[in-house]
C-alpha cells in the first residue's frame, strides 16, 4: 500500500537520537509523495521538522499500535525494525517486570540484577509438559521445548547460551540444566541429578571471578552434555571446556578479582585443617590483592567454601584430594608472594631462607634449592650441547608467573576430568541434551588474543544461528506450500575464511611462532600484506603498525598484536616442570603425569593465551603423537571449536541471549545504547531482519476470521472459513504480494498485520461512536422526558402549594379575628379575676384577722372562768372537807361521851340484887314464857351474829379504807402547806425566767440571722457540690463505659487469641496429618521400588532352581505401620549369583534412603525446635496466667478464711441438729416414729427447711462476698485513676472503708444478717434497680446508701467481670489442656519416627543378607515382647474375671435369698393351694445365622484371589450391594475371632492387605477400581470400628449387632494399618482424578470460549500454540463438567462414605483451581478483561455443579477463591487510590506477588481497553508491604489435603447378607 495511506496525521513514528537511540514523535500533518520533510510533534511537546532524503525516500520507522506493545513474541509484532524490538523489550522490563522475551527461535534474556521468585519448583511443575507458546517466556519453557523435542523427534539437543559478561550466562545454563534434573529424575538411585547440578558451586569457585561488569563472570567457555536413557531419565553428564582465562591467575584489573577458590580459601585459614597452608588475608597475597576489591558484597566466602566442599564429597572426590587441592592452590598463592631481585642487569636471583618460597616447596613437595635454581635459570639446548643461562629479574618474574597458570590449568584439567568421572555411567545413552554456556561478541579499548578467539568462536556460532534461522523459515514456508524466494540475509563466512582459512590469520600466527626470531611486529607486517589489499573485511588502523582492524557481523573490533606469538605459544620452563615432576606430593605428579614435553614452544595443551581450551574425553590415549602436544593454543581452539560446531549441528539447537541491560548492576534499570549493542552483537536484530523480509506475521484462518470478523458482512461469511478469509482479505488488501495463502496459515508481509488493526479499529471506532451516538440520543430523550415530567410535577405542586397557601392565609386570618376576640375576653376576665382575687384575699385576711382576735378574746375568757372554776372549786372542796372533818368529829365525842354514860349505867345495874329480885318478881309463872323467848332469842341472836360478823368485817374494811384516805388526806394537806410555802420561790423563778426569756428571745433572733446566713452558704456549696456531684457521676459513667469497654475488647482479644490458637493448633494437626501421610506416601514409593529391585534381581539373576518360591510381604502393626513377613527358600548359589547386582542396586538405594533419612532427621529437629518454641511461648503464657492468679489469690484468701470460719459454724449447728435429731429418733422407737406428724418426722423437715433457706442464703452470701473481695482487686488496679478525683463520692468512700479484714468481716456478718432478714429475703437486691437508684439525683446518694446499695452495685459488676474472666480461664485451661493432648500425641509420632529411622539407619548398613536376618531378628523380638505383654494383660483380666465370677455368685446367692424371702412373706398359708398344671406345646427353636462365614485355612488364597484380585468392580457396584467384599472379609474375621484362632486372624488380614496392594499395583490408573477398593477399605474399617466392642463406637447399634462384637482379638492396631492403607488408596485416587483432569483443566477454563465472541484473539508470533496434544481444543467446561459428574458417580455407586466424598471433591476443585490460576499467572495473553468475565462464568457453572450435587458445604467452593479473586482483579478499575483499595481489600486469598503478577500481565485485547499504570502498581504494593505472607507465586498444585476417616456406622445386619453364586465364594460355610 502507498506510504501516505500510513504516514497520515497522528500517525507515530520512530526517529534516531543521541541519548535514547530512537525516539518516538506523531505526525501533525498528513505525508505526500513529493514532501521533503515531516512534521512530528515529540512526546515532550516539542514540534520538529524531520528532513527526508529525496532520493532513498528515508522514511522513519513506523511505531506498533498499542496493543501490540509488550507481546511475548518480538516476531509478533506487525513492523520489525530495531526501534519496535528495543521498545518492546523495554517495556517489558520496566513496566511488567518480564525478563524474558522470545524472538522467534531466540529466547531473550535480560538480566535483572535482582533475585526473582521465578525459578522454584513450582514454576518447573507448571512449565513440565506444556508447548512453548502456551505459557509466557521463559528458560525452562526452552528447556521444555528441547526435552521434548528429544522425547519425540528422538534427536539430541543443544541449548546455546551467549550473551557478554555480566548478562546471565551461567546463571541461565544453571536454572536450564536444574530443570532437567528435575523434570526427568534419574535412571538409578545414585543421584546423578544432585550430581550434576553439583558440578555447578564446583566450576563457578576455580573457574568465575569478579569482574567490572559482573561478580560472578565465567572466565571460560563450557558445554554441558545431559545424557539421558530410553525412558528420558538423567543418567549421566559430561562437560568440555574453552578459553580459561589464565592469565587472571597472575594479574586482575582494578575492581576485579582471581578466581573465587582463591578467597574462599583465605577466608577459611583460621579453620584446624587449614593451618598447615599457612595462608592469611587475601591482602597478604600478590595473586589476589592487585585488583584491590577481595570482597564481594553480600557473598561469604566462608559458607561458599562449605558448599563447594560438600559439592566435591557429593562428586565422589574424599577429603584427602580435597586437601590435596587446597594445597596446590595455597602452593599456587605461595609462590606469587617469592620476590625476585636483581643481582645484576642479566641474572637474578631469590634471597635465601625466602619463607614463601619454603612454603611452596613444603606444600607440593620438592627441594629448595631445584626450585630457587629453576626459577631464575633456565636450561638452552642446541645440537651439540647444553648450558644454562641466567634469567634477568622480569624473565624470571614472568617464568614464574608462567609456571603459576601452568599448574592452575593443570589443576582445573584434574577437576573438571574428576567431575566427568562423577557423572559418567556405564548405562548406556540414548539421547543428550546439551548446554553451552559461552562467552558473547566482546570489544574493549584494548582487545588482545583473549578477544579474538572469542569473536571467533561468535563468527561461527552466528553463521550457525544464521543458517539455522534461514532453514527454519525455509521449512514453514515448505510446509505450507507458498511460494518463496532467497531472503537475503548476511552471510559472515568470508570473516571465518579470514581467521581460520589457509594463509589466515590463525594460519600466519602458527607459522611465525616456528618463526627462530618470530616477532608480533613481523606478523603484523605480513598480515598487512597478505589480506589489507584483498580483503574487505580487514583493516589496519591510521594510526599504528602493531594493530588491525576486523570487520565483524556485530561491530568493527581493533586487536593490537602485542603478545598475540607468546600467547599463543604459551612456554613454560622445562626444569621447573621436571622438578614439579620429581615432586613428593602424589597428587601434583598426578596433574603432570601427561606432560611429555611441556617446554615445546608449542606444548601446551588448551590454549594457554590467557584462555585455554580443555577437552574431555574418557578415552584419550597417551599415545598422541608428539605433534599433538606441539598444536599452538589457536590451532587447538580451532579444533575445539569445530568439533563444537559438529556436535551442534548434529543437534537441534535452541537460542538463549543474555542482555546485560545496564553498566552498573542497578535492579531493573534499562540503558538503551548497551541494550541495542548486545542486540545487534548477538544476532537478534539479524533474527528479525530474516524474519521481516519474508512473512513475520502468520495467522491461522481460524485465527484471523475471530480477529477480524468485524471487518466481514454478513453476506461474506460462508461456511468455508479458509475461503471466507481469502475472499474478505483480497478485497481489504489490493496488493496479492502482501499476503500469501498457506495450507493452515495466512503468511503477512511486515506492516500488513498493522493496517489490518488499524482497520479493524477504525471500524470499531466507527461503530463505538454509532453505538455513543444512539446512546447519547437515548439517554438526552430519557433525560428530556425525565425533565418534562418533572417540570410538569413541580408546576402541579407549586399551584397546590399556591392554593394551600391561599386556604391557609384566609384560615389564619380567620382564625386571628377569632384568636382576638378571646384573647381579649381572656385579658379581661383575667383581669377581673385579678381584681376579685385580690379583693377576697384582704377580705379574707381582714376576717381572718378580726376572727382571730375575737377568738384569742373568748379563749383568754374561757380559760379564766375554767381557772375561777377549779379554784373556786377547790377552796369549796377543800371548806367541805374542813367542815365534814369538824362535824363527824363532834359527832364522834359526843356519842363518846353518851356511850360512857350508858355503859356506867349498866355496870351498876347489873351489880345490884335488888335489881334482879324487882326485875324476877312475879316472873315464875313467866319462866316457860321466857323460855320460849329466850329460844327465839338464841335463834335472833344467832342471825344478828352472823350479821354483825359481817358488819364487823365491812366496817374494819370501811375502816382501814377511811384509815388509808385519811393518810392521804394528811399527805395532801402537807403537800398543799410545802408548796403554799413554794409559791414565793416560784414567783421569785418566774421572774428570774421572763428575765433569762427576754435574754434568750435576742439570742434566738441572733442566731436566726446567721442561720439564714448560713442556709443560702449551704444551698450555695450542695449546689456547687451537686455540679461536682454530676461530673463524678458522669466521670465514674465514662470510667464504667471505659472499663465494660476495656473488659469486652479484653473479652474480644482472649476470645480472638483463643481462637487464633485453636485455629493454630487445627492447622498444626492438619499440617503433622499431612507429613504423616506424606511419610506414608514415601514409605510407598520405596517399598515399590525395593520390590522393583527385587525383581530386577530375580529378573537378572540367571540361576533359577525349582525349591525357589517367594511369598508376599505380610503387615503387622504393633509399633511399626508395616512389618514384612517374606518367606524365601531360594538356594546359596541363587544367593551368590545375584550377589554382586543387588550389591550395586542396594548401594544406589543406601544412598537414596540415607539422603531420605537425613530429610527426616532435619525435618524432626526443625519440628522438635518448633515444639520447644511452641513450649516456651506456653511456659510464658502460663506464667502470665500464674501472676494473674496470684494477684486475684490475694483477695480471694480472706474469703476463704471467712468461708471457713463460717462452716466450722455451720458444722457446728449441723452437729448439733443430728443431735438433736437422733435423740429424737431414739426417744420414740415405734414403728410410725419416722410416719408424717411424728415429732422425729416433724424435726427433720424443719431441720431440712432449714437448711435449704440457710442454703439459699449461702449462695447469695457467697456471691456477694465475692464481689467485694472481688473490688479490691480492682479497686487496687484502678487507684491511680481514682486518685484524680478531686471530691471523691461517697460510693468511693464506702468502697474504700473495707480495706482491712476486720471491716471485711464486719460487711460479711453484716451482710449475711441483712440476707438472713424477712425484708430482704422478701424483696432480694436487683442490680437493675440499684443502677436505676444510682443514677438518680445526688441528694438521695444518703438516702440509697442506707444498705450499702451502692456498694454492692458496683460489686455486682465487678463480679460479672470477674465471672467471664473466669470463664474465659477455664476455657484457656481446656484449650492448653488439648494443646497437651495433641503435643503429647506429636511426640509419641516423632518417638514412632525416630525409632523407625534409628532401625532403618541400622538395617541400611548391613549387607542384604544380615538385613533379612536383622529384619527377621527385629520382628521376633517385637512379636516376643507383644506376647509377653498380651500374656501379661490376660493374666491379670483372668484374674479380674474370676474375681468378678465370686463377686456375682455372692450377689446371686444373696437376690436369691432376698427374693425367697420376699416370696415367704408376701404368700400367706391360705394362699399355698396346689393349681393344676396344663400341658405346654414348645416348638423347636431352628438355629440362627450368626453373621459369620467359615473357610478352611486351605482356601484362604482362594477366597483372596476371587473376592480381591480377579473380582471386576463394575459388575459388583451396579449388582450388589456397597461394601459387599467389606462385609465377606470381616464375616470371614468373625469367624476366625470366634474360634480363638489368632494365626487365621493375623494370615487374613495380611494376604487381605497385600492383595488390596497388589490390584491397586496392578491397575492404579483405573478411577473405578481405586475408587471401589478405597470405598471397601473404609468400609472394612468402619465395621473393625463397629464389632470391636468399644463403647465410642457401638452407640448406634442394635442389640443384634453388638452380639456379634469380636470376643476374643483387640484389631485396633491393625485399624491403624488399615487406615493407613486407606489413606495411601485415598492419594492414589487423588493422582488418578489428577491425571484424569490436568489434560482438560486448562482448555476448559481458560481457553474454551463459554461465551462465544466475548474474547478476542491477537496477533501471535512464531511462538504461537502448537498441536503437540492431538486433542487439544477439543476439552470445555462441559467436558471437566461431565467427567466430575462421572467420578461422583462412580463414588456413590462404590458406596463410598459422603464425608470421604466431600473430600474427594474438594480437592477436584482445589487442583482446578491451583492450574487455572498457576496457568493465568504464566500466560500474558490470558490476562484481560474478556478472560476475567469467561472464568467467573466457569467458576459459577462449577458452583451450580455442587449446588446440583448438594455439595456446597464440603469446603471446595472455598477453594476457588483464589481464581475468583484473579478473575475480578481482571475486570475491576485500575486507576485510582480508591480502585487500589478496593483491590487490597477484595484480594485477600491472593498473595502480593501473585497481585502484582496479574497486574503486570494484564494486557488490553482490543484499543479501548487501558494498560495498568507502573504507579498504580507501585500503589498496590505500598498498601500490601505489611502482609506476612509466603512470597511463593504460584499454587502447589501437588498439595493434598490431610484426609480424615469419619466413623460411618453401618445399619446393614450381618446375617441378612447373601453372597451371590457370581462371587464363586461357595466354599464358605454360612455360621
Amino acid at each position: 500500500m502507498a506510504a501516505s495511506e500510513l504516514y497520515t496525521k497522528s500517525a507515530r513514528v520512530w526517529i534516531p537520537d543521541a541519548e535514547e537511540v530512537w525516539k518516538s514523535a506523531e505526525l501533525t500533518k498528513d505525508y505526500k509523495n513529493d514532501d521533503a520533510s515531516l512534521q512530528l510533534l515529540l512526546e515532550d511537546g516539542a514540534n520538529i521538522e524531520y528532513k527526508l532524503d529525496k532520493k532513498i525516500k528515508n522514511l522513519p520507522y513506523l511505531r506498533n499500535p498499542d496493543i501490540l506493545v509488550g507481546e511475548n513474541d518480538l516476531t509478533a509484532l506487525s513492523y520489525l525494525h530495531e526501534p519496535a524490538v528495543l521498545h518492546n523489550l523495554k517495556v517489558r522490563f520496566i513496566d511488567s517486570k518480564l525478563i524474558y522475551t522470545y524472538c522467534g527461535i531466540v529466547l531473550v534474556a535480560i538480566n535483572p540484577y535482582e533475585t526473582l521468585p521465578i525459578y522454584g519448583t513450582d514454576i518447573i511443575n507448571a512449565y513440565s509438559g506444556q508447548n512453548m507458546g502456551d505459557m509466557d517466556p521463559h528458560i525452562f519453557a526452552v528447556a521444555e521445548e528441547a526435552y521434548k523435542q528429544m522425547a519425540r523427534d528422538e534427536r539430541n539437543q543443544s541449548i546455546i547460551v551467549s550473551g557478554e559478561s555480566g548478562a546471565g550466562k551461567t546463571v541461565s545454563a544453571k536454572y536450564a540444566m536444574r530443570y532437567f534434573a528435575t523434570v526427568s529424575g534419574s535412571a538409578s538411585e545414585a543421584n546423578v541429578e544432585e550430581k550434576v547440578l553439583a558440578s555447578n558451586p564446583i566450576m563457578e569457585a576455580i573457574g568465575n571471578a569478579k569482574t567490572t561488569r559482573n561478580d560472578n563472570s565465567s572466565r571460560f567457555g563450557k558445554y554441558i552434555e545431559i545424557g539421558f536413557d530410553s525412558r528420558y531419565r538423567i543418567i549421566g553428564a559430561n562437560m568440555r571446556t574453552y578459553l580459561l582465562e589464565k592469565s587472571r591467575v597472575v594479574f586482575q584489573a582494578d575492581e576485579e578479582r582471581n578466581y573465587h577458590i582463591f578467597y574462599q580459601l583465605c577466608a577459611s585459614s583460621h579453620l584446624p585443617e587449614f593451618k598447615a597452608l599457612r595462608l592469611s588475608s587475601a591482602n597478604d597475597f600478590l595473586y589476589t590483592r592487585q585488583g584491590r576489591s577481595p570482597v564481594i558484597d553480600g557473598v561469604d566466602d566462608t559458607k561458599e567454601l562449605c558448599t563447594t566442599r560438600n559439592a566435591f564429597t557429593l562428586l565422589g572426590i574424599n577429603e584427602s584430594y580435597q586437601m590435596g587441592l587446597f594445597q596446590v592452590l595455597a602452593a599456587i598463592l605461595h609462590l606469587g608472594n617469592v620476590e625476585i631481585k636483581d643481582k645484576d642487569s642479566d641474572s637474578s636471583l631469590i634471597p635465601p631462607n625466602n619463607r614463601h618460597l619454603t612454603a611452596f616447596c613444603e606444600l607440593v613437595g620438592v627441594t629448595y634449592q631445584d626450585m630457587a635454581q629453576w626459577l631464575c635459570h633456565r636450561k638452552l639446548k642446541t645440537a651439540t650441547e647444553t648450558y644454562i643461562k641466567p634469567l634477568p629479574r622480569l624473565q624470571a618474574t614472568n617464568a614464574r608467573d608462567a609456571l603459576s597458570k601452568h599448574i592452575y590449568a593443570k589443576l582445573f584439567n584434574w577437576i573438571v576430568e574428576h567431575v566427568n568421572k562423577a557423572l559418567i555411567t556405564n548405562v548406556k545413552q540414548h539421547s543428550f541434551i546439551g548446554v553451552l554456556d559461552i562467552y558473547g561478541f566482546e570489544t574493549f579499548e584494548i582487545n588482545s588474543f583473549e578477544q579474538f578467539c572469542i569473536n571467533y568462536a561468535n563468527e561461527k556460532l552466528q553463521q550457525q544461528f544464521n543458517m539455522h534461522v534461514f532453514k527454519l523459515e525455509q521449512e514453514e514456508y515448505m510446509k505450507e506450500q507458498i511460494p518463496w524466494t532467497l531472503i537475503d540475509f548476511y552471510d559472515n563466512q568470508p570473516c571465518i575464511n579470514l581467521i581460520e582459512a589457509k594463509m589466515g590469520i590463525l594460519d600466519l600466527l602458527d607459522e611465525e611462532c616456528k618463526m627462530p626470531k618470530g616477532s608480533d611486529d613481523s606478523w603484523a607486517q605480513k598480515l598487512y600484506n597478505t589480506h589489507l589489499k584483498t580483503c574487505s573485511l580487514f583493516e589496519k588502523p591510521r594510526m599504528s603498525n602493531r594493530a588491525f582492524i576486523i570487520q565483524h557481523f556485530a561491530d568493527k573490533v581493533e586487536y593490537q598484536c602485542e603478545g598475540f606469538l607468546e600467547k599463543n605459544k604459551d612456554t613454560v620452563n622445562e626444569e621447573q616442570i621436571n622438578v614439579l615432576k620429581a615432586s613428593k606430593f602424589d597428587l601434583l605428579v598426578e596433574l603432570f603425569q601427561d606432560e611429555l614435553k611441556a617446554t615445546s614452544p608449542t606444548g601446551q595443551v588448551p590454549g594457554t593465551g590467557g584462555r585455554t581450551r580443555l577437552s574431555i574425553k574418557p578415552g584419550k590415549s597417551r599415545e598422541t603423537s608428539s605433534k599433538e602436544h606441539k598444536k599452538t593454543v589457536g590451532c587447538q581452539f580451532r579444533n575445539s571449536l569445530q568439533m563444537l560446531m559438529e556436535t551442534l549441528n548434529a543437534t537441534t539447537p535452541h537460542y538463549v541471549r543474555c542482555i546485560k541491560p545496564n553498566d552498573f548492576k542497578l535492579a531493573f534499570s534499562f540503558d538503551p545504547k548497551r541494550a541495542v549493542q548486545q542486540l545487534r552483537a548477538c544476532g537478534v536484530l539479524e533474527t528479525i531482519r530474516i524474519s521481516a523480509a519474508g512473512f513475520p506475521s502468520r495467522w491461522t484462518y481460524q485465527e484471523f476470521f475471530s480477529r477480524y470478523r468485524v471487518l466481514m458482512k454478513q453476506k461474506d461469511v460462508l461456511p468455508d472459513k479458509k475461503l471466507t478469509c481469502r475472499n474478505v482479505l483480497e478485497k481489504l488488501v489490493q496488493d496479492k504480494d502482501k499476503y500469501q495463502f498457506g495450507k493452515t496459515k495466512i503468511f503477512f508481509r511486515a506492516g500488513q498485520v498493522a493496517y489490518l488493526e488499524k482497520l479493524r479499529a477504525d471500524k470499531l471506532r466507527v461503530a463505538c461512536i454509532r453505538i455513543q451516538k444512539t446512546i447519547r440520543c437515548w439517554l438526552a430523550r430519557k433525560k428530556y422526558l425525565r425533565m418534562r415530567s418533572a417540570a410538569i410535577t413541580i408546576q402541579r405542586f407549586t399551584r397546590g402549594y399556591q392554593a394551600r397557601c391561599l386556604a391557609k392565609f384566609l384560615r389564619r386570618t380567620q382564625a386571628a379575628t377569632i384568636i382576638q376576640k378571646y384573647q381579649r375576653m381572656v385579658v379581661e376576665r383575667k383581669r377581673y379575676r385579678q381584681k376579685q382575687a385580690a379583693a377576697l384575699a384582704m377580705q379574707t385576711i381582714l376576717r381572718a384577722y378580726l376572727a382571730r382576735q375575737k377568738y384569742k378574746a373568748l379563749l383568754r375568757e374561757h380559760k379564766a372562768v375554767i381557772i375561777q372554776k377549779r379554784i373556786r372549786g377547790w377552796l369549796a372542796r377543800c371548806w367541805y372537807k374542813r367542815c365534814l372533818h369538824s362535824i363527824v368529829y363532834l359527832q364522834c365525842c359526843i356519842r363518846r361521851m353518851k356511850a360512857r354514860r350508858e355503859l356506867k349505867k349498866l355496870k351498876i345495874e347489873a351489880r345490884s340484887v335488888e335489881h334482879f329480885k324487882k326485875l324476877n318478881k312475879g316472873m315464875e309463872n313467866k319462866i316457860m314464857q321466857l323460855q320460849r323467848k329466850v329460844d327465839d332469842q338464841h335463834k335472833e341472836n344467832r342471825v344478828i351474829s352472823e350479821k354483825l360478823i359481817g358488819l364487823e368485817t365491812s366496817y374494819g374494811a370501811e375502816s382501814e379504807r377511811l384509815r388509808g384516805e385519811l393518810n392521804r388526806l394528811r399527805g395532801v394537806e402537807e403537800d398543799a402547806k410545802n408548796k403554799a410555802n413554794q409559791v414565793t420561790s416560784l414567783l421569785e423563778e418566774l421572774e428570774r425566767l421572763k428575765r433569762e426569756l427576754t435574754v434568750t428571745q435576742q439570742e434566738k433572733k441572733t442566731i436566726e440571722d446567721w442561720a439564714q446566713t448560713y442556709r443560702d452558704e449551704m444551698e450555695k456549696m450542695v449546689s456547687e457540690l451537686k455540679d461536682q456531684n454530676g461530673l463524678l457521676k458522669k466521670d465514674k459513667d465514662d470510667l464504667n463505659r471505659l472499663i465494660q469497654e476495656q473488659s469486652q475488647q479484653m473479652t474480644e482479644k482472649m476470645a480472638r487469641a483463643i481462637t487464633q490458637e485453636t485455629q493454630q493448633l487445627v492447622t498444626d494437626l492438619n499440617e503433622e496429618r499431612s507429613r504423616y501421610q506424606n511419610l506414608l506416601t514415601e514409605h510407598l514409593r520405596l517399598e515399590e521400588k525395593y520390590d522393583d529391585l527385587k525383581e530386577e534381581i530375580a529378573l537378572s539373576s540367571n540361576v533359577s532352581k525349582p525349591g525357589h518360591r517367594r511369598t508376599d510381604s505380610t503387615h503387622s502393626s504393633n509399633e511399626s505401620e508395616y512389618t514384612y513377613n517374606s518367606e524365601y527358600t531360594e538356594l546359596e548359589e541363587g544367593s551368590r549369583a545375584s550377589e554382586d547386582v543387588t550389591r550395586g542396586i542396594d548401594t544406589s538405594l543406601t544412598l537414596k534412603l540415607q539422603k531420605r533419612l537425613t530429610e527426616l532427621e532435619q525435618e524432626k529437629q526443625s519440628l522438635r525446635d518448633e515444639l520447644e518454641n511452641k513450649e516456651e511461648q506456653f511456659q510464658r503464657a502460663r506464667a502470665r496466667d500464674d501472676a494473674e492468679f496470684k494477684k486475684a489469690r490475694g483477695a480471694e484468701l480472706e474469703y476463704e478464711s471467712l468461708k471457713r470460719q463460717e462452716l466450722e459454724s455451720e458444722n457446728k449447728k449441723l452437729k448439733h441438729d443430728l443431735a438433736e435429731m437422733r435423740r429424737s429418733l431414739l426417744g420414740d422407737a415405734a414403728t410410725a416414729a419416722g410416719a408424717p406428724g411424728s415429732p422425729a418426722y416433724n424435726v427433720l423437715l424443719d431441720q431440712l427447711n432449714a437448711s435449704c433457706e440457710e442454703l439459699e442464703v449461702r449462695k447469695e452470701e457467697v456471691l456477694i462476698l465475692r464481689s467485694q473481695l472481688v473490688s479490691q482487686k480492682e479497686a487496687m488496679h484502678h487507684k491511680d485513676e481514682k486518685e484524680t478525683m478531686t471530691e471523691p463520692s461517697i460510693f468511693v468512700e464506702d468502697v474504700s472503708k473495707l480495706k482491712d479484714a476486720d471491716e471485711l468481716k464486719q460487711a460479711y456478718i453484716g451482710l449475711k444478717d441483712t440476707n438472713r432478714s424477712p425484708r430482704f429475703m422478701r424483696q432480694p437486691l436487683e442490680v437493675s434497680d440499684l443502677l436505676s437508684r444510682l443514677r438518680s439525683a445526688a441528694p438521695d446518694f444518703h438516702k440509697l446508701n442506707e444498705d450499702g446499695e451502692l456498694w454492692l452495685v458496683n460489686q455486682g459488676l465487678k463480679e460479672t467481670i470477674r465471672l467471664l474472666e473466669h470463664q474465659l480461664q477455664t476455657q484457656r485451661r481446656g484449650y492448653d489442656n488439648e494443646v497437651e493432648a495433641l503435643r503429647g500425641e506429636l511426640q509419641n509420632v516423632k518417638e514412632e519416627n525416630n525409632r523407625q529411622q534409628q532401625l532403618l539407619a541400622q538395617n541400611l548398613q548391613l549387607p542384604p543378607e544380615a538385613r533379612i536376618e536383622a529384619s527377621l531378628q527385629h520382628e521376633i523380638t517385637r512379636l516376643t515382647n507383644e506376647n509377653l505383654d498380651l500374656m501379661e494383660q490376660l493374666e491379670k483380666q483372668d484374674r479380674t474375671i474370676r474375681k468378678l465370677k465370686k463377686q456375682l455368685k455372692v450377689y446371686s446367692k444373696r437376690i436369691g435369698e432376698m427374693g425367697a424371702g420376699q416370696t415367704e412373706g408376701q404368700t400367706s398359708p391360705g394362699q399355698m393351694v396346689e393349681e393344676p398344671i396344663h400341658p405346654v406345646n414348645i416348638p423347636r427353636r431352628e438355629k440362627d445365622f450368626q453373621g459369620m462365614l467359615e473357610y478352611k485355612k486351605e482356601d484362604e488364597l482362594k477366597l483372596v484371589k476371587n473376592l480381591i484380585l480377579e473380582l471386576k468392580p463394575r459388575g459388583v457396584a451396579v449388582n450388589l450391594i456397597p461394601g459387599l467384599p467389606a462385609y465377606i472379609l470381616f464375616m470371614c474375621l468373625r469367624h476366625a475371632d470366634y474360634v480363638n484362632d489368632d494365626q487365621k486372624v493375623r494370615t487374613l488380614l495380611t494376604s487381605t492387605i497385600n492383595s488390596i496392594k497388589k490390584i491397586l499395583k496392578k491397575r492404579g490408573d483405573d478411577f473405578e477400581t481405586v475408587s471401589f477398593w478405597l470405598a471397601n477399605t473404609c468400609r472394612f474399617l468402619h465395621c473393625l470400628k463397629q464389632y470391636s466392642g468399644d463403647e465410642a463406637f457401638m452407640k448406634h447399634n442394635t442389640t443384634r449387632q453388638n452380639e456379634h462384637s469380636l470376643s476374643n482379638f483387640d484389631l485396633a492396631e491393625y485399624r491403624q494399618v488399615i487406615s493407613d492403607l486407606a489413606i495411601q488408596i485415598y492419594q492414589q485416587l487423588i493422582k488418578c482424578m489428577e491425571n484424569i483432569l490436568q489434560p482438560m483443566i486448562v482448555s476448559g477454563m481458560l481457553e474454551h470460549e463459554t461465551i462465544q465472541g466475548v474474547s478476542g484473539v491477537k496477533p501471535t508470533g512464531l511462538r504461537k500454540r502448537t498441536s503437540s496434544i492431538a486433542d487439544e481444543g477439543t476439552y470445555t467446561l462441559d467436558s471437566i463438567l461431565r467427567q466430575l459428574s462421572t467420578f461422583h458417580s462412580i463414588m456413590c455407586q462404590h458406596g463410598t462414605d459422603p464425608e470421604l466424598i466431600k473430600q474427594v471433591v474438594k480437592q477436584q476443585f482445589y487442583i482446578i483451581g491451583a492450574v487455572t490460576l498457576n496457568n493465568l499467572l504464566l500466560r500474558k495473553d490470558m490476562c484481560s478483561w474478556s478472560k476475567g468475565m469467561q472464568i467467573r462464568y466457569n467458576v459459577s457453572q462449577l458452583e451450580e455443579w455442587l449446588r446440583d450435587k448438594g455439595l456446597m458445604t464440603c469446603g471446595a467452593k472455598e477453594t476457588l477463591e483464589p481464581l475468583i479473586q484473579a478473575a475480578q482483579l481482571l475486570q475491576v478499575k485500575k486507576k485510582t487510590d480508591e480502585d487500589a483499595e478496593a483491590i487490597c481489600s477484595m484480594c485477600h486469598a491472593l498473595t502480593t506477588a501473585q497481585i502484582v503478577k496479574v497486574l503486570n500481565l494484564y494486557t488490553p485485547v482490543n484499543e479501548f481497553e487501558e494498560r495498568v499504570s507502573v504507579a498504580f502498581i507501585r500503589t498496590i504494593q505500598t498498601r500490601l508491604r505489611d502482609r506476612c505472607e509466603s512470597p511463593q507465586l504460584l499454587m502447589d498444585t501437588k498439595m493434598i489435603y490431610p484426609v480424615t476417616f469419619p466413623f460411618n456406622p453401618s445399619s446393614l445386619a450381618l446375617e441378612t447378607i447373601q453372597i451371590p453364586s457370581s462371587l464363586n465364594l461357595g466354599f464358605l460355610t454360612r455360621v
